[in-house]
């Protein structure tokens, strides 16, 4: 069965018994939790010689290191306001408590993005309207404009993968609707769009913090915005004590709220974390535009015009195959080369990122066995979540074939993924 020459031999798959292109273990490190050592163990310790964890103890309130993390994401986002909270769960929550969404409402958010930002406006009582994506892997706008009612009150806008989604269209939309929009940058977080920071063009943006992430406290999340009155909402709703109003002027009137502080530990652990981004998405802007221009020639795969542009951090490698079928042998044959390759959407996975895996949701189904907030809809349409919600992302996602990048990868496992591409597509095109 023979292949593509290396050099001056001919290799076959190593699907087939043939010799792997790699056997050295692929870079599968977190980004952010690998870069931990021992400034972050000073600013944890101080905190425990200080015996204060607790952001709003008020001795030492002007030292807190909440506080302070707050403030260095207003500068890094450029933002006139942050708020620091215990996920980036609660930080959509809190968000979309701030924008005024409650039970009769409707967000639309995109069929691609994690569990979370369905979960987090069933949790409001609000109803999750799916979206199609884009080859981008974000919201299409020209299906965003579809999926508006009378009783859309936000959308949920989620740079997927790095890949930031195209705010100019959609602020557009958003504004001639009245929507308020809100930027779930969980996956993106330094990342630009035409020199903005993501988080800082919707009316809010959403950050997590949690170990996966470029910026890590193990847990944890920020929410930015350069409203007053939406901070101040958000405020209030992550502290159901209303602690920091203790401190500064609150202008709105009281509501209950949970309790989504972030402790100091937390926030001491990521402090000064900030500094490192520019260096670790250097590299995986690079990578990733080395890859994609080396590899947008070749056939039987395509990329999205966006892939390794600004809009790109790098975090990954997604390409399309000509169908599921195909993506479905290029991941089972990389990943036998030693590249590790995912197909973005197998339907015997229990990949959370694809909203037909989100059983909740295709249920209707709440935590008290009943069906809110589908059976709260005072429109009585009948909403429904199957294969034919969004079927043009079940198309692009089942033939997406997806390589975790980070910035440990070097470029002798950028040729190593040259090579495997190639042999594995020489092989289809046999």
């Amino acid at each position: 069965m023979e292949i593509l020459a290396r050099g001056d031999f001919v290799e076959e798959l190593a699907l087939y018994g043939g010799t792997p292109v790699r056997t050295e273990p692929w870079v599968s490190k977190y980004l952010g939790s690998e870069e931990l050592g021992p400034e972050e163990k000073d600013r944890v310790l101080n905190v425990l010689e200080k015996k204060r964890i607790f952001r709003y103890f008020p001795q030492g309130l002007e030292q807190s290191e909440t506080s302070l993390l707050e403030q260095e994401y207003k500068e890094f986002i450029g933002t006139n306001h942050a708020l620091a909270v215990n996920s980036g769960t609660s930080a959509l929550i809190c968000a979309l408590i701030a924008s005024g969404v409650g039970p009769g409402d409707e967000v639309i958010i995109p069929a691609y993005t994690w569990v979370a930002t369905a979960a987090a406006v069933a949790i409001v009582g609000a109803i999750p309207i799916l979206a199609e994506i884009d080859d981008s892997l974000t919201i299409d706008p020209t299906d965003l404009i579809k999926r508006i009612t009378p009783r859309t009150k936000a959308v949920i806008v989620v740079h997927m993968r790095g890949i930031s989604a195209d705010m100019d269209p959609i602020m557009s939309i958003a504004s001639k609707h009245n929507i308020m929009v809100i930027e779930d940058a969980a996956q993106s977080n330094g990342g630009t769009y035409k020199g903005r920071m993501l988080g800082s063009i919707g009316h809010l943006g959403c950050f997590s913090l949690q170990q996966s992430k470029v910026i890590t406290t193990g847990e944890g999340g920020m929410i930015v915005t350069n409203s007053e009155e939406l901070w101040q909402r958000a405020v209030l709703y992550h502290d159901g004590a209303g602690y920091q109003f203790r401190f500064i002027e609150r202008k709105i009137p009281a509501f209950p709220g949970q309790n989504y502080r972030l402790t100091e530990l937390q926030a001491a652990l990521s402090l000064g974390q900030l500094k490192r981004m520019p260096a670790i998405l250097g590299h995986t802007k690079k990578t990733k535009k080395d890859l994609v221009e080396l590899l947008r020639a070749r056939n039987n795969i395509t990329f999205s015009s966006v892939f390794g542009t600004e809009r790109d951090l790098g975090i990954s490698l997604i390409f399309y195959t000509s169908n599921q079928e195909q993506a479905r042998f290029m991941t089972k044959a990389l990943s036998a080369e030693g590249i590790p390759t995912f197909q973005v959407y197998d339907s015997n996975s229990n990949d959370q990122h694809i909203y037909l895996n989100w059983e909740f949701l295709m249920r209707k189904q709440d935590p008290w066995g009943g069906s809110l907030p589908w059976n709260n809809n005072p429109s009585q349409d009948i909403i429904e979540y199957n294969e034919k919600t969004c079927p043009k992302t079940v198309e692009l996602l089942s033939r997406a074939v997806q390589i975790h990048l980070n910035h440990f990868v070097t470029k002798e496992d950028v040729k190593d993924v040259i090579f495997a591409v190639d042999k594995v597509s020489a092989f289809l095109e046999r």
